[in-house]
């Protein structure tokens, strides 16, 4: 999962880049971008590497992606390196000091947010243009000349496209990964001792996601110890850290779930959408699983918890035989079998 980190200048995006992956900057690549790997906290494969004693012990992974040059913006191609991320973290700027006007957050959530809308809008025109002259040649392009007719109506109104979710979507469509139809965490920007989530207004149903973070006090608890951040987090009313909030409220915007499989060779958790069959889910550990796929061996985490072995759990019923359409679960433990 690779997450860009957005927004208008002075919105303090290095800051929550820093908090977030608890890498401050020591300035010397100053100006580049900057990508920052971390991994997903998850107690489940915590216990079952207790449980199994791997030679490895492997966490599903995160990347946040700071693009560079978004202050000296001149054209939208300052937003060309976020178009392989899959989804966007909007930081806004919710607070003030020294230097600073007003912070405006709903005001500049909806300015940025219209740069993703003009950015996509410049890329549909260009390319009903291309369409349009292919079909004067005899090319059958209406499916997809329907398809951005319909994105060119939302963007001309102004309105992002993940607020369609069918059309964002569509798998003519993929290749253009528009911006605005993105998933977007939005990140409050706060001062260190306001809690509160600016009011948004607008679609509720089919929007974005957002949550605050104190982006410089976070910045400074994730350079401190546990021991030395233990008062600052009582004190400032911290119950989870920046990164396990926002990696959170990412898996649950993008859909995503984590699978497992085990051994005495490696305990790893796998990510998945939602809804993805045992078939696909193979795939993700090798193209040959996937090509000689018999049966999916599946347990539940908290079946496993609960019987305290596998053997237990085999005696109990609760290791089932699964075929290439079930749905694979969060938490599941998953050994394939295949033959290649």
């Amino acid at each position: 999962m690779k997450l860009g980190i957005t927004g208008l200048p002075g919105a303090g995006k290095s800051t929550v880049f820093d908090a977030l992956t608890r890498n401050v900057s020591d300035g010397v690549h100053k100006g580049e971008s900057r990508i920052g790997t971390i991994q997903v906290p998850d107690s489940r494969v915590d216990v079952l590497s207790d449980m199994y004693h791997p030679r490895k012990t492997i966490y599903a992974q995160v990347e946040y992606f700071l693009p560079t040059h978004q202050e000296k913006k001149t054209d939208r191609n300052f937003l060309t390196p976020v178009r392989d991320c899959d989804a966007l973290i909007h930081v806004v700027r919710n607070f003030g000091g020294y230097g600073f006007e007003e912070p405006t957050p709903y005001k500049d959530f909806l300015i940025f947010d219209q740069e993703l809308v003009l950015s996509d809008l410049m890329v549909v025109e260009k390319r009903m243009e291309r369409l349009k002259l292919d079909r004067k040649r005899g090319k059958l392009v209406e499916q997809e000349l329907s398809l951005l007719s319909e994105c060119l109506k939302h963007l001309e109104s102004e309105t992002p496209l993940r607020r369609f979710r069918e059309i964002a979507g569509a798998h003519l469509l993929r290749g253009y990964a528009f911006l605005s139809a993105k998933p977007m965490l939005v990140l409050f920007n706060n001062e260190d001792d306001d809690e509160r989530l600016s009011e948004m207004k607008g679609d509720g149903d089919s929007w974005e996601d957002a949550m605050i973070i104190r982006g410089k006090l976070e910045q400074e608890l994730g350079q401190m110890s546990d021991e030395e951040a233990e008062d600052f987090l009582e004190e400032f009313n911290i119950t989870a850290s920046a990164t396990d909030r926002v990696i959170k409220r990412s898996y649950h915007l993008l859909g995503l779930i984590s699978f497992f499989t085990v051994g005495e060779d490696e305990v790893r958790a796998w990510t998945i959408k939602k809804g993805t069959e045992a078939l696909d889910a193979a795939s993700v550990i090798h193209s040959d699983i996937k090509k000689g796929f018999i049966r999916a061996e599946v347990i539940s985490y908290d079946d496993l918890m609960a019987a305290g072995t596998y053997q237990e759990a085999r005696k109990k019923g609760t290791v089932r035989l699964e075929g290439k359409t079930y749905e694979v679960q969060d938490g599941d433990i998953v050994n394939f079998r295949f033959n290649v």
